[in-house]
């Protein structure tokens, strides 16, 4: 979760944006045979070219799903992406998507650009050439010397960012990989401007956002944090190594409020909202795992309650 300026990551995507199916795909063949994306085999039992198979072999790791440095499940992979006994194998559940968001983008690591567009850039309306420069100024000014890629590679994430998460236009000679959207377009994070001249990028009330998710990445922080107490404004901007939610998922300072409030319901006696010197604060008064929150919401998801 914490940036590092020697810890990061371009470029690792092949050029292909994560795919409906990739991820749920992918983890379960990984589950079968753990080996199975480092051998010839995956081509056959994913469907998908080679190139294809190590793009979903970087995107389980940049999502969080298996660990970064081997193909062992995580345990939210699991929880998530089990056939067995997951809650959410199929991608059927929006908040699986708002969750697989938070996961990319709070990984410098292993999604170094996706982390930085959603904590760092704040311009609202932007073009591709732009996205491209402020990420080279973010790498030249951030990354240590000898992990800064190549200007072609830095184009290649900026680039990606909103292609994964704006929706396609088709077009006559558009090949049908192309085509696929993310399941991160759902979101609706990054628009196409009028004309196609750019693209936007605001804050906004995000009314699908489900409180228990919000409740995971809250609780991510307080404990990468190590604290008990956080200024709800450093919940809203980004301004250090650590993500922020308001930044992260595009919110309004009330729209977060807002949501602050629910939170400090959802799960009693967790979380409280103060006001110290005239600042707004949010206090963890008993820790909690940040699952508990995971597992709370899918537990009314399947109860067909709104969580």
């Amino acid at each position: 979760m914490r940036f590092y300026r020697d810890k990061v990551s371009f470029g690792r995507h092949q050029t292909f944006s994560v795919r409906y199916g990739w991820l749920s795909k992918g983890f379960q063949a990984l589950k079968r045979n753990p080996s199975i994306l480092k051998s010839e085999e995956a081509i056959a039992e994913l469907g998908v070219g080679k190139n294809m198979v190590e793009s979903i072999s970087y995107w389980l790791r940049a999502f969080q799903l298996i660990e970064p440095n081997s193909s062992k499940p995580t345990e939210l992979g699991n929880k998530i992406f089990s056939t067995n006994k997951g809650f959410d194998p199929y991608l059927e559940d929006e908040a699986t998507i708002w969750l697989l968001h938070w996961l990319l983008v709070s990984n410098p690591e292993q999604a170094t650009a996706w982390y930085w567009f959603f904590n760092r850039y704040h311009k609202p309306e932007f073009t591709g050439l732009e996205l491209v420069t402020a990420l080279n100024d973010f790498v030249t000014d951030q990354v240590k010397d000898v992990r800064r890629p190549a200007m072609s590679t830095l184009k290649s994430d900026a680039t990606l960012i909103p292609r994964m998460y704006t929706q396609s236009k088709l077009h006559k000679h558009m090949p049908i990989e192309e085509a696929l959207d993310s399941p991160l377009a759902q979101l609706r994070l990054i628009t196409v401007m009028a004309g196609e001249r750019g693209f936007q990028s605001k804050p906004a009330p995000r009314p699908g956002l489900p409180t228990g998710i919000l409740g995971y990445a809250i609780t991510e922080i307080f404990r990468d944090r190590e604290t008990d107490v956080i200024p709800i404004e450093d919940l809203m901007y980004s301004r250090d190594v650590f993500p922020a939610p308001g930044a992260v998922f595009r919110m309004t300072e009330m729209d977060l409020i807002t949501k602050l409030e629910n939170l400090t319901e959802y799960l009693p006696g967790v979380y409280q909202i103060n006001e110290t010197a005239g600042m707004h604060q949010l206090f963890q008064m008993r820790k909690v795992e940040p699952m508990e929150y995971v597992e709370s919401h899918y537990a009314s998801f399947e109860r067909g309650e709104v969580a």
